[in-house]
């Protein structure tokens, strides 16, 4: 499914769409450019599970670990790292083995040489200077 985002509102409206229509997704990739909102995505996400929190990239601290009702919201971002092996340290096994989380992975190409089946993907990308396309 495509879809096209003119705002910011639009995309975190889309992330709670993607919550519905796929409601067993516990593993997502967000794939895109800098800026083109897999960031706002997430936040939408967490709007959706009732995290009422200040979502902002880990791009520095890698990982930032969100509480919700039935689980976990974890938010990776993938941006500096190599390969599985820099997930691993994060003990992305077990968060992964949970199956109360969400574990939502910035820069997924970074670090999976082959996407594991149970991984949702989500494509972001430019139109223009004010709408991104957002496909999965």
């Amino acid at each position: 499914m495509d879809y096209i985002s003119s705002s910011t509102k639009e995309t975190k409206k889309l992330a709670q769409k993607f919550l519905n229509l796929k409601p067993n997704a516990r593993l997502i990739g967000l794939s895109g450019d800098l800026g083109s909102g897999k960031t706002v995505f997430v936040k939408g996400v967490a709007k959706e599970l009732g995290i009422n929190k200040n979502i902002t990239s880990p791009t520095f601290v890698v990982e930032k670990i969100y509480q919700h009702k039935s689980g976990k919201l974890i938010h990776i971002d993938a941006y500096r790292l190599s390969s599985f092996s820099d997930l691993e340290v994060l003990g992305f096994n077990e968060l992964l083995s949970d199956k109360k989380n969400i574990i939502m992975i910035e820069w997924p190409e970074l670090v999976f040489s082959q996407y594991p089946e149970t991984m949702e993907i989500i494509k972001f990308s430019y139109v223009n200077e004010k709408q991104r396309k957002i496909s999965w």
